[in-house]
């Protein structure tokens, strides 16, 4: 089982039968109030406490009085100036780069961390809310979120700071499974955090020195672990994998036509994209946003397991030649977003090969296995293609948003996508131009994304990585191998998940035993939908549910947190059944 994790400070009073259990924040609180200097770890357990009212569990527990807002926090004399500090009387223009400003400037960024500190305890907390969830148009009305003319003091702004956190999603908190993106790293935080406040641009290594030279250097380690000889290749970061999957479409359709970037689509042949018909939906919104068509992209059969079948592949693309298209990209997917399935590569670049159609992997979910030396052979053949979207955002919960388009083809990025716009991309610099990425870019202001997954991957390691990745899918086969045969539950597909995600049906006692299928199926269409609204309600977890294909709909567990536990797991079983039974 885990260790206490995050809560383990207080660990060292867990032999005192009268001490708080070290996993509750209260007894963190006491440690940290010792640990932590300058009275953080007091002011943490005083913002806290604030929390305390929106647990789902023992409301009846007395809230403490709050550090009161006159005082600075600190445990001992000091010369701090923050008492002093009225936030009521001072307004943005108060803050640097006023004159004078410093310490004002100081001391409100001061209450902001600290709102943001005890957020983040309070979102590891598993008896806190995944969730304090509020109707739209009840949140609309709670909180004046309206814009005006007349500017608002500090104070508002820190409890706009407050507000905005009371009713957000804690997507690091141990139970949130919705997304494929859960958690939150502390070192990921940290550079996000380095990333704002250094606030430059992408474009050229003139303003973004340190930064460029770190994404050469990721994107050139992540196409040597793809197996591309020597770490070869091209790639950018990008606003997320809808986009790298686009951008990979472009780049299929300029390497066969390269006549389309100054003459447009009316000079080339009309296209055919294929893809499996379990692929994310950016594969055809990316079609429709290239002029391509949706109707050009041509979903391909897919097995029970949501597999790509090769033999349809080719049948599809035999059938579009003859129709006259001509086939110019296969996406297939590595984890597929509802049943985490990974097409196979190797037949499907067989078949690439043979027709001369560009390969693309689309590994966002599931591109992050490469690091794991027990499961990278579900991406077997990956190193034969053109083209990969990796988003380490997701399985190696690098914090929002971090996706990587990787290409094999060096130079091509560059020769699509470039307009020689002499006002940045001058080329008579002083120094080496191949380092001004921004021109193989689509946007011309571009994110910094690459500093929190270079931090991270410095913090943890390579093995660090594998050891998230392993843990999260040993959780996926836990969950697995509690429900195949439990009653009550049904699963959506037969067979050990190739990912984390699980896919299954749970059954209340009333329609266990229904004979009649059509009614059974009508009502078991209600069951996920009415459950997830009463985790949502009670704030207790979350998880996503979807219908695929002729099934009714199913919950779709996914683990990519690496906070949550085995008995995370166990709670979320029990939970579906407490908020299910009644149905």
């Amino acid at each position: 089982m885990a260790s206490h994790g995050f809560w383990s400070l207080g660990g060292q009073n867990a032999d005192n039968p009268g001490s708080q259990s070290p996993n509750t924040p209260r007894a963190w609180c006491q440690a940290a109030a010792q640990k932590f200097p300058g009275g953080l770890g007091s002011k943490l357990c005083a913002l806290l406490n604030v929390g305390e009212a929106e647990k789902p569990v023992d409301t009846s527990t007395k809230q403490e009085q709050e550090t009161p807002a006159e005082t600075c926090g600190c445990n001992k004399p000091c010369n701090c100036s923050k008492a002093a500090t009225g936030f009521s009387e001072l307004y943005s223009t108060d803050l640097l780069p006023a004159l004078d400003g410093d310490m004002k400037t100081m001391n409100f960024l001061q209450e902001v961390v600290d709102i943001l500190l005890a957020y983040i305890v309070e979102s590891f907390d598993r008896s806190t809310k995944v969730i304090d969830f509020h109707y739209p148009n009840e949140l609309l009305q709670r909180n004046n979120w309206e814009l005006s003319d007349e500017p608002e003091s500090l104070d508002d702004i820190l409890v706009s700071c407050r507000a905005t956190l009371k009713y957000a999603i804690k997507t690091a908190h141990p139970r949130y499974f919705n997304q494929l993106s859960t958690g939150l790293d502390m070192v990921g935080l940290a550079a996000d955090w380095l990333t704002s406040t250094a606030n430059t641009n992408m474009f050229t290594y003139e303003v973004a020195p340190v930064f460029v030279l770190l994404e050469y250097v990721t994107l050139k380690k992540m196409r040597e672990i793809i197996g591309w000889p020597d770490g070869r290749g091209d790639g950018i970061f990008s606003p997320g994998g809808a986009i790298s999957n686009m951008y990979a479409m472009l780049l299929a359709r300029f390497k066969m036509f390269p006549e389309v970037k100054e003459k447009g689509m009316s000079s080339i042949p009309k296209l055919a994209a294929f893809t499996s018909e379990h692929s994310h939906f950016s594969i055809k919104k990316g079609a429709a946003a290239l002029g391509i068509g949706t109707e050009s992209v041509i979903c391909i059969k897919a097995d029970e397991r949501g597999k790509m079948i090769p033999s349809d592949l080719e049948k599809k693309i035999l059938e579009a030649k003859q129709k006259g298209l001509v086939p110019f990209f296969v996406s297939a997917t590595a984890g597929t977003t509802v049943y985490g399935a990974f097409d196979p590569l190797i037949a499907v670049s067989d078949i690439c090969k043979k027709y001369n159609v560009w390969m693309h992997v689309d590994g966002a979910w599931g591109g992050s296995l490469l690091m794991s030396r027990k499961h990278r052979w579900k991406l077997n053949g990956v190193e034969r293609a053109n083209s990969m979207t990796w988003n380490p955002h997701k399985m190696m919960a690098v914090p929002l948003q971090c996706s990587a388009l990787l290409v094999r083809e060096e130079g091509l990025m560059q020769s699509c996508n470039q307009m020689h716009a002499v006002y940045l991309f001058q080329q008579d610099k002083h120094y080496d131009l191949s380092y001004d990425t921004g021109d193989k870019a689509l946007q011309c202001g571009r994110h910094v994304d690459i500093f929190k997954l270079w931090l991270m991957w410095r913090a943890k390691g390579t093995i660090g990585f594998e050891a998230q990745i392993d843990k999260c899918l040993e959780l996926s086969e836990y969950l697995y191998n509690k429900i195949k045969d439990r009653e009550g539950y049904e699963m959506v597909f037969d067979g050990k998940p190739q990912h984390t995600n699980v896919c299954f049906w749970y059954l209340p006692p009333g329609l266990r035993y229904m004979e009649d299928k059509v009614e059974k199926n009508k009502r078991l269409h209600k069951v996920a939908p009415v459950i997830k609204a009463r985790m949502m309600e009670y704030g207790t977890t979350m998880v996503s549910y979807q219908p695929q294909g002729n099934n009714v709909n199913f919950f779709r567990m996914v683990i990519s947190n690496p906070a949550a536990t085995f008995e995370d797991i166990d709670f979320l079983i029990e939970e579906i059944e407490r908020l299910g039974q009644d149905l």
